[in-house]
């Protein structure tokens, strides 16, 4: 039975204010027990960040809305919080407990105007997912048409700033910041920036129909028609697309030439929009994408989308082509210039930089075909993150291209998943390239 969901500004807050004093608790009584030498060692302090983390991510999950999604950008960078809250906040990114459907019901005619009989034909109450600001139902309209109604919880718009306030202190007061506080300045403001737009369904509206014009050259990715006459700024209806889960797409249906054809579609709608459209799906993890036996890859939720700066663009495509060709210095100056180095501290040991570029290259480190499957990247970083206390002065969280990293690791593990054999390496080129590549398209059609 689903739980009577908090939705006024003043419940929320009372909620997060108590996890707040809880936490803060918890971090005075460890600093006290080190200060008396009680409690100095590795282990202990890192059960204490478990622990603490814990409590954290199951408020969060209750409470869904801003903070939650929060919660699923901290899981995936370590740069933001410990590794164990890290850890801790993974369970956020499956799929949230369902809202009561009468709460749905009520929001649906409160934005919509008229009751759920006369919008549709039928309303289906088991959710077809559940998020962190909303959730999905299966519905079907007065036409005839099945579509897809994306309902936003209540109350989650009005308390996104408080929430955002409430969950920064309690992150500050339990000592889990590891950054400077203009660092958390930039990246509080730029999750708040993305959360306003995702919290607009009708700005979601246009970023849909913007990607299905920039993606309508390949019949093959497809993303939902939006039904305007059910939309609202807390109401998406969309015409239902449906496609096989990552979880379902298996041997018995696909074959590997399939699942290479759709590796290389991710990777060129991925590239696409970084590099030519300058403006990137913000939410990659599985559950926004589906695909089929014929190659197809379908695309969800538009609410998270970042426009990329064209000089921020030009930056991180001049890093990976210094990284690619072991130009460290380069790659140094082009990562000041990306805004994740510190152009005050002196330049970082080349040795540092190439280490984690023989790491992070090995998909395009050859013209061979790479094993996702096999993929240990994961590790290799896992194993080596120790090695950034060394130059923790020297490092930031590049908060104007936080999504791009963002969007890269998610569809790394979509292709691990999914085990894609391919060679990106002359993909990738293309891209770096630009002119190379229409000089070539010139010549070949000449």
């Amino acid at each position: 039975m689903a739980r009577k969901p908090v939705t006024t500004r003043r419940g929320r807050f009372v909620k997060l204010a108590g996890m707040t004093a809880s936490v803060a608790g918890q971090y005075a009584g460890q600093r006290a027990r080190r200060l008396f030498g009680r409690e100095d060692d590795e282990a202990a302090r890192s059960e204490h960040y478990t622990r603490m983390a814990g409590q954290i991510a199951d408020t969060l999950g209750e409470l869904k809305g801003a903070v939650m999604k929060v919660g699923q950008i901290a899981s995936q960078t370590q740069d933001f919080l410990p590794k164990e809250f890290s850890d801790a906040l993974q369970k956020l990114q499956k799929e949230a407990p369902p809202m009561p459907f009468e709460v749905i019901v009520e929001q649906i005619e409160s934005e919509l105007g008229k009751t759920i009989g006369e919008a549709f034909e039928y309303l289906q109450e088991t959710p077809y997912a559940a998020a962190s600001i909303g959730q999905v139902h299966r519905a079907r309209l007065q036409s005839g048409e099945d579509v897809i109604v994306k309902v936003q919880y209540p109350g989650v718009d009005e308390s996104c700033d408080s929430d955002l306030r409430q969950l920064r202190t309690a992150l500050r007061l339990g000592g889990l910041l590891k950054m400077p506080k203009e660092s958390v300045d930039q990246l509080f403001g730029e999750i708040r920036e993305r959360l306003q737009e995702e919290l607009d369904y009708e700005n979601e509206a246009r970023n849909l129909r913007q990607f299905r014009e920039f993606h309508a050259d390949d019949a093959k990715v497809i993303i939902p028609a939006v039904i305007d006459s059910h939309s609202t700024r807390r109401i998406l209806t969309l015409e239902l697309v449906e496609g096989d889960h990552i979880s379902e797409v298996t041997a018995d249906r696909y074959d590997q030439a399939t699942l290479n054809e759709i590796g290389t579609r991710i990777f060129h709608t991925m590239a696409d929009q970084l590099f030519r459209f300058h403006a990137i799906h913000g939410d990659p993890h599985a559950g926004n994408f589906a695909f089929r036996p014929d190659g197809t890859l379908i695309m969800y939720d538009f609410g998270c989308v970042k426009k990329l700066k064209p000089a921020i663009v030009e930056a991180y495509r001049k890093a990976l082509i210094a990284a690619l060709n072991e130009d460290y210095e380069a790659l140094d100056r082009h990562l000041i210039d990306l805004g994740a180095r510190v152009g005050s501290q002196p330049a970082v040991d080349e040795d540092y930089y190439a280490m984690w570029r023989d790491i992070l290259i090995k998909p395009f480190d050859t013209n061979a075909p790479y094993d996702f499957a096999q993929s240990e990247i994961h590790k290799d970083v896992a194993a080596k993150t120790t090695t950034v206390f060394k130059y923790l002065d020297y490092f930031k969280p590049p908060v104007e291209s936080i999504f791009i990293d963002r969007m890269i690791a998610g569809h790394y593990w979509m292709m691990k998943r999914l085990g894609v054999q391919a060679a990106f390496r002359p993909e990738l080129e293309a891209y770096l390239h630009p002119k190379r590549r229409k000089a070539r398209s010139a010549t070949e059609s000449g």
